[in-house]
């Protein structure tokens, strides 16, 4: 079984149970972390049910954090913040205004507004909305302080999926563009994707459209996450009629085996 596995059982220790699926995950690691067993939080990811979990416990054994992280345990801040499956962006949808971006406006500026069509899955039916010149706006994820540790971020065996959604005011067209970069530990770049779809014309039906991403082979390397879009209006009219862009994306998850 799984202390086969491990080695020697450890001591009897009231060990924290993760939270269920959708709940917040928790922002700090437990007392707990000090526990000097990784075989305990090994002990907890078994608890994940499904294939999903079983991976993930394969993964895990496959390449631990180096026995020295004993006091403060890796494994025991994974466990804590849980960061394969949710989305590493802040404020995906400009529910706190502006706050997590860093933020260069053009024209008038980026504003918030609500939705002018639902978009599927969204935590909030709010948008950002760029004006007659170009606007952007960027988050850079730190992977590592996001509950990472680099032996699994190096394995080979994770991928990241970026996603963002983006469209037009019905009376004024747009333009839009998406770069996302995987950067080392320098912020050197070792991957990038990049999207500049046509386009949207003046007079359209309001429709959202979604540019997704997956970086399915790692390089080793990877500890940061860029993620920038840009977008403005093509009428060039005072005010922010620009593209609307909504429910951005950084997905870590467990790559999957043939």
């Amino acid at each position: 079984g799984l202390w086969a596995t491990l080695g020697t059982r450890p001591a009897r220790v009231q060990a924290p149970v993760p939270p269920p699926a959708g709940r917040a995950p928790a922002l700090r690691p437990p007392p707990a972390c000090s526990l000097p067993h990784a075989a305990l939080w090994l002990l907890i990811l078994a608890r994940y049910g499904g294939a999903a979990g079983r991976a993930l416990l394969r993964l895990a054994r496959s390449c631990p954090p180096p026995a020295r992280d004993a006091p403060c345990c890796r494994l025991g801040r994974f466990c804590a913040l849980r960061p394969l499956g949710r989305n590493l962006i802040r404020n995906p949808c400009g529910q706190e205004g502006l706050r997590q971006w860093m933020v260069q406006h053009g024209g008038d500026g980026w504003v918030v507004e609500e939705n002018t069509r639902a978009v599927p899955g969204a935590p909030s039916q709010t948008c950002f909305v760029t004006s007659f010149r170009w606007c952007s706006k960027k988050q850079i994820l730190d992977l590592e302080e996001e509950g990472l540790w680099p032996e699994l971020l190096d394995s080979g065996g994770i991928e990241i999926c970026v996603s963002d959604w983006w469209g037009a005011r019905h009376d004024c067209g747009c333009r839009y563009q998406l770069h996302v970069q995987l950067l080392d530990a320098n912020q050197a770049v070792l991957d990038k994707f990049s999207a500049a779809p046509a386009p949207v014309q003046q007079w359209n039906n309001n429709a959202y459209f979604n540019v997704s991403h997956v970086f399915s082979s790692i390089q080793p390397g990877v500890r940061f996450v860029s993620f920038e879009h840009w977008g403005q209006d093509t009428q060039f009219w005072a005010g922010h009629y620009g593209a609307r862009v909504t429910n951005s994306s950084v997905i870590v998850r467990v790559r999957p085996t043939p």
